[in-house]
């Protein structure tokens, strides 16, 4: 037998996204004409002109560019962004998102500083921070983290700080170091229902997402704002997100997004179909009920959308919330 070549690993492009993309009659064609309330103005305004620029001269990254946000005009002409930290490659391959994944080479132990410093110069009130999914690291990035919130408590203490992180794969001493610096709000997305995650969400696991929330909800008390988000598009039910929701609120989940699946590219999962508005409203409404303190449901909704007004208005205490209408029951212990 011939020996075996050696393996080389080769980067997956945006064009070779994981998850199953075939199209079929039950999907919106990847070419038809988006309805109404999905169509915004062309970024270009002299505020996200500037913005631009600065982010390129410092060598960042923002998941506003990277995740392709109908957004991005908007939230920089406001003056806020959202920067991806440790890089622009991924060790997941979701279906659905337009980030690049592949084995990550990127580090920059100056990192921290170049964020800090660019939230400073921007004037952020309200800055977020995420990040690529980096299962190659010992800590799955959450050094890089703690860096990046104690730099900016340091260089602009007026700004609050959310994070946007992975699940760290379910540990909780990453997720701990995060949480022991004390980030305003905790935003981990669980992106969609529990019944596509095998599709949707190679790698992740719905219930070790929602132990996550809740685990650092436990570890830093009324100090940390827990926060998720979900989309629609992908074939899941009203029902099935309105259970998703309170299976989140029994986790400890405080605030709440929910927004419209708009596929990157032909490569990526196939909207099944677009939600109407008012569906939208139904399903702000139905969050509420379940005790959400803080909703943000409509097409355009994205996770960091003007993050600076879904503080809700008095931080959750800490102690744990009412039993949900459902009664289900959840064992940490068999999460991970």
């Amino acid at each position: 037998m011939a020996d075996s070549a050696e393996r080389i690993h080769v980067t997956r492009s945006r064009a070779n996204p994981g998850g199953t993309a075939a199209d079929s009659r039950d999907t919106v064609p990847f070419r038809s004409r988006k309805p109404a309330w999905l169509k915004v103005p062309a970024p270009g305004g002299p505020t996200y002109r500037r913005l631009k620029s600065m982010i390129r001269e410092e060598g960042l990254h923002t998941v506003c560019e990277e995740a392709n946000c109908p957004n991005v005009g908007e939230c920089w002409e406001r003056g806020t962004a959202t920067f991806m930290i440790l890089g622009d490659v991924c060790t997941r391959r979701c279906g659905f998102c337009n980030v690049q994944t592949g084995k990550p080479t990127f580090s920059d132990p100056l990192e921290p500083l170049r964020v800090a410093n660019q939230v400073k110069q921007m004037g952020l009130r309200h800055a977020v921070i995420t990040s690529v999914d980096r299962d190659d690291l010992p800590d799955y990035g959450a050094g890089a983290f703690v860096g990046v919130i104690r730099s900016i408590r340091m260089m602009a203490p007026q700004c609050r700080v959310e994070v946007l992180t992975p699940d760290f794969r379910g540990q909780e001493m990453p997720l701990a170091r995060v949480i022991g610096e004390r980030p305003d709000v905790f935003n981990h997305n669980v992106e969609t229902v529990p019944r596509l995650y095998p599709q949707a969400r190679r790698g992740s696991k719905f219930l070790r997402s929602a132990r996550v929330l809740r685990m650092a909800k436990e570890m830093g008390g009324a100090e940390v704002v827990t926060k998720s988000g979900l989309m629609v598009g992908l074939g899941e039910s009203f029902e099935e997100m309105v259970d998703t929701f309170g299976t989140l609120r029994e986790h400890r989940v405080q605030v709440l997004t929910v927004g419209q699946y708009l596929r990157p590219t032909e490569n990526h999962l196939p909207v099944v179909r677009y939600w109407h508005p008012e569906e939208f409203e139904a399903l702000e409404r139905a969050a509420l009920d379940l005790g959400f303190e803080s909703v943000a449901a409509g097409p355009l909704v994205r996770s960091s959308y003007h993050a600076d007004e879904q503080m809700p208005a008095q931080p959750e205490p800490d102690a744990a919330p009412p039993a949900s209408a459902r009664n289900r029951a959840s064992d940490a212990t068999t999460f991970a």
